[in-house]
């Protein structure tokens, strides 16, 4: 069981790590949704020799552990003369592998549109920047949406992995923790318990922005 003395003692450090930790999961999130737009586009639209450099990226990327990644850009960065900090390193690698991922996911959102309404739109004049951000996206965003649900609350709980690297988000916090006061069943039980209300809160936004998505489509 948790000691309230423990949870009031502590607390301000588990609150630490989570803004942390959250921190990382959407910027992160926001990297890795504007790489797979244009990633998953370029796929999409099998956009010559970049294409072929995608998917390269995509296998690499996908074939790899993510722990691997966030070490190597760290000690490479750093070995290499950037001045880049542990927290930025963890961010941009978790967000380059998460592009990865939600490339696939874009490219199904494009392709569950009807190419009829693309040949509907030039025929009405569009330009096929006017298309794409006019009818394709707006669309796709409605199909996807789901997925990027789920990959924020992915992040969520891929940013402890940041600790790895030195990174003072919630698990590095707890371990922090837990070598002061030896109390590993209480330190993991606050962690796990942040983590769920977290990811839960994330799934419930989610899934309502999902329903007024839908609300205003059918009315």
């Amino acid at each position: 069981m948790i000691d309230m003395l423990f949870v009031q003692e502590y607390l301000p450090l588990f609150l630490k790590g989570t803004f942390a930790a959250m921190q990382i999961a959407f910027f992160s999130c926001f990297i890795g949704t504007v790489l797979g737009l244009l990633l998953g586009t370029v796929l999409a639209y099998k956009v010559p020799f970049l294409q072929q450099l995608v998917w390269l990226y995509v296998i690499i990327v996908r074939g790899t552990p993510m722990l691997i990644q966030i070490m190597a850009t760290y000690f490479l960065l750093t070995s290499c003369g950037f001045c880049i900090s542990a927290f930025w390193s963890a961010t941009i690698s978790i967000g380059f592998n998460s592009g990865a991922y939600l490339s696939q996911v874009v490219v199904a959102g494009i392709n569950s549109v009807g190419r009829g309404q693309t040949e509907a739109a030039k025929t009405l004049g569009f330009s096929d920047a006017q298309i794409m951000y006019y009818i394709i996206l707006p669309q796709a965003i409605r199909t996807v949406l789901p997925a990027l649900g789920n990959e924020l609350t992915t992040l969520i709980k891929d940013s402890s992995l940041a600790s790895t690297i030195g990174v003072y988000e919630l698990t590095k916090q707890g371990q922090i923790i837990m070598s002061q006061t030896y109390n590993a069943p209480a330190v993991f039980m606050m962690v796990g318990m942040i983590y769920f209300i977290i990811t839960s809160v994330v799934s419930l936004v989610v899934s309502s922005l999902e329903k007024r998505m839908q609300y205003y489509v059918k009315h």
